[in-house]
């Protein structure tokens, strides 16, 4: 008989993975181990022909967030999300652009030319684009390891019908070593197979259909394996990272902090920060986060974000004082940026206005 999982803190922080049901929060089941939670997603893929690079070519990794800017001013630019360069075609100048398509795309058929930036520079233009259909995609099942199934779970599992192996919207939920949530993953949880797990008589490996998860990629497995540790226990543990890696380190600690409940520290405190390794903007939003709340400490991931933080409830509460040393980096990397339709301003006065509006006196040294 598989042992029943109940529905409270002290099962949920036993095992590193809890399956729980979103609408009403009951509990699937619990585990240590759970394969294909790493992968790569499908991605879309572009041909822009005739690339003219602006300065030089395009990185392997284009960056975060990429726009494609149409000459057309009645047309917005679209997102390429993660993009990374394929490079030139051979014997042609077209340029292969990958990356996690923009939900609402490019017209279709569209023609004419577009201009390509990542944020903070132009990368260069093309005459026309199209989008190359690529093989389908293919995921592996993502597979939980000696699960102790919820009478639910086993309910449903017993009937073995279309139906009831659907268990709907549910929540992967992680903890890291010391048991604390770290974050949790979204699915669409869906039963393609299960059997006796050798990890113990009362356990089962349950397999859910992998097309209805989006794994984590892989780039950031490094990050995750830090974290899952425990969170860092010194400031600038990220300071080494590249910048894509660094934002899956703010993802990290965004997460992490959004499921905890903050302790505002009282008026007229006074913050510090330390600006040598602010060199692009997840280092940014990494550094006040731990000049406010400590290693590892979230404060904003982006100008929206930092409005809500500085409005309490993320361990702030105006008058403040903020010193902010070796600003001269920030300013330096940070003060030519480009709004997604490709209009300059600068990112580190527009963070600096926020910052004052929202209480704080600031001193750059």
């Amino acid at each position: 008989m598989i042992s029943a999982v109940h529905e409270d803190e002290n099962e949920r922080g036993s095992a590193r993975y809890t399956l729980s049901e979103t609408e009403h929060g009951h509990v699937w089941g619990v585990c240590a181990e759970a394969e294909a939670l790493f992968g790569e997603s499908q991605r879309g893929m572009y041909e822009l022909f005739g690339w003219i690079p602006e300065k030089s070519d395009v990185p392997a990794w284009a960056g975060s967030r990429v726009w494609l800017v149409p000459d057309d001013e009645a047309l917005d630019a679209w997102l390429l999300e993660d993009a990374e360069s394929l490079g030139q075609l051979p014997g042609t100048d077209n340029l292969l652009l990958t990356g996690l398509d923009d939900y609402e795309g490019p017209p279709e058929g569209h023609r004419g030319r577009v201009r390509v930036h990542d944020g903070h520079r132009w990368l260069g233009s093309c005459r026309e684009f199209t989008r190359v259909p690529t093989p389908e995609h293919v995921p592996p099942p993502l597979v939980l390891w000696g699960l102790a199934q919820s009478d639910q779970l086993r309910v449903a599992l017993a009937k073995g019908t279309r139906r009831a192996l659907d268990l709907g919207e549910a929540a992967l939920e992680i903890r890291d070593d010391r048991g604390e949530l770290l974050t949790d993953r979204l699915l669409w949880a869906t039963v393609s197979d299960w059997r006796p797990s050798s990890r113990g008589a009362d356990l089962i490996d349950l397999e859910l259909d992998g097309g209805r998860f989006t794994p984590v990629p892989e780039y950031a497995r490094p990050i995750w394996e830090r974290w899952l540790a425990g969170p860092p226990d010194a400031v600038n543990a990220w300071a080494g990272l590249d910048t894509r890696r660094r934002g899956a380190w703010l993802d990290l600690a965004r997460e992490r902090a959004c499921r905890r409940s903050h302790h505002d520290r009282p008026a007229g405190h006074a913050y510090e920060l330390d600006g040598r390794h602010i060199t692009d903007e997840p280092a940014l939003y990494l550094a006040l986060g731990e000049a406010v709340n400590g290693p590892g400490g979230y404060f904003g991931g982006c100008l929206a974000a930092l409005d809500d933080c500085l409005r309490g409830t993320f361990g702030y509460t105006a008058p403040a004082t903020l010193l902010w040393r070796n600003a001269a980096t920030a300013r330096e990397h940070l003060s030519h940026a480009l709004t997604p339709d490709g209009r300059p301003y600068d990112l580190f006065a527009v963070v600096l206005e926020a910052l004052a509006e929202g209480g704080m006196d600031i001193t750059l040294v």
